[in-house]
């Protein structure tokens, strides 16, 4: 592939260093150079756009982009909700999100079609089904479908919400199991949760003993165990028994955030799906929802300062499910608000590429890395606000392929 300069823009590379106005060269996929473009090279003329890394979103279910209920309630064709993922992928990228980490609700087929081109989306790192226990958060069947059920609403290669485990034996054989689907790493409810009909924020999820034997598979196959976790109780009994992340973290007071730091566990919370849930009839949820999530955005505020202070890695994840998922970035612009947009970008881009164990690959414009950036027709650094809107990333390069819009 010849190389080619972008030039004529702002970039802002991901470390949180003040943007500077220099040129990139892209080749076989990969930045080889960043300076001043020479005579007579191949360009593309920005215009005056701000380059960031592609964004990274830690938190996505793409296996429910489609009306929640329904697709619980077999209401939809597999074909539909094949269509609904598939449209889902696709706004991820157009919104700028050039990497994806998927915390329950596909199975391995989907990470495959996106990876070989044959459907429009982002890099996806995927945990397969989510592994929770017997009737808690994570299984949203009837209570009167016998537990043995739930595993007729996964479509092997397509969905598959969660797996359900009574002991530590039936938690080893699960998780084996998502491995055997290609999961790269695993995700553990360990608390009760906003969405879910079975259990309450305050609960705990699966025992110390339990949630280490997920630890101790993850880690004979070299990855790690991230967890669904709101109360501190459950959070403390995951990072005694080894997880390296944590999702949501709606209550984390200072003695827990500690322990995470002295254990260097990281936090992704999740802010956009807390607004999305105000109006979750539009979801096909039940309306009880928006009462348990009363409260919850501030909490997880409160949760976020008190973990900056204790100097933990914090990421940052949307959580989005159902059909309305174009706009990603609005966590971006929720985090900007509640820190700065710098701070929101960072988190998206290098803090997320570590969390994930990409940091060497993408995250950040450096000579080295991976060809996946945004140009924005505005500067988000100014105006959040961009982020949050998809038509305002005029250009997403993905491994140095432009996936949208076109250049002069």
């Amino acid at each position: 592939m010849t190389a080619t300069w972008l030039v004529g823009g702002t970039v802002a590379d991901g470390s949180g260093a003040d943007p500077t106005a220099v040129d990139v060269c892209v080749e076989d996929g990969m930045i080889t150079a960043i300076g001043r473009a020479p005579s007579g090279a191949a360009v593309v003329d920005l215009g005056g756009m701000v380059l960031t890394p592609g964004l990274i979103d830690a938190h996505v279910h793409l296996g429910l982009s489609s009306p929640v209920g329904a697709q619980f309630g077999f209401q939809l064709s597999a074909a539909e909700l094949a269509a609904d993922i598939f449209a889902a992928a696709g706004h991820a990228l157009d919104a700028g999100f050039t990497t994806v980490r998927d915390t329950g609700g596909i199975d391995g087929g989907v990470v495959g079609v996106i990876a070989k081109g044959k459907v429009r989306g982002p890099r996806v790192l995927s945990c397969g089904p989510v592994q929770c226990q017997t009737g808690g958060h994570g299984y949203y069947g009837a209570a009167w479908e016998p537990t043995g059920l739930w595993e007729a609403h996964h479509i092997p290669g397509l969905c598959a919400l969660s797996l359900m485990s009574g002991n530590a034996d039936e938690l080893r054989r699960n998780v084996r199991e998502s491995f055997r689907r290609g999961a790269s790493f695993l995700k553990l409810c360990v608390t009760g949760g906003v969405v879910g009909g079975h259990d309450r924020l305050d609960d705990t999820q699966f025992t110390h003993e339990e949630i280490a034997v997920a630890v101790q598979e993850a880690q004979a196959r070299g990855t790690y165990v991230t967890v669904h976790a709101h109360n501190n109780a459950g959070i403390r009994n995951a990072v005694r028994a080894g997880v390296r992340c944590v999702e949501h973290g709606t209550d984390i007071d200072e003695p827990t955030a500690r322990l995470m730091r002295e254990h260097d566990v990281a936090l992704v919370p999740t802010f956009a799906v807390v607004e999305q849930l105000m109006d979750a009839e539009s979801m096909g949820l039940d309306p009880a929802v928006r009462d348990r999530v009363a409260g919850v955005r501030q909490r997880m505020a409160t949760a976020l300062e008190t973990s900056r202070a204790a100097g933990l890695r914090i990421g940052l994840g949307s959580d989005l499910i159902g059909p309305n998922q174009r706009r990603r970035g609005q966590e971006l612009r929720l985090r900007a608000e509640l820190e700065s947009p710098m701070r929101a970008l960072v988190s998206a881009t290098s803090v997320n590429a570590d969390i994930l164990g990409l940091g060497g690959t993408v995250g950040m414009i450096r000579v080295g890395m991976r060809a996946d950036m945004v140009a924005w027709r505005q500067d988000p650094l100014h105006d959040p606000n961009v982020f949050a809107d998809p038509d305002m990333a005029a250009l997403v390069f993905k491994g140095g392929h432009i996936m949208k819009g076109q250049t002069r």
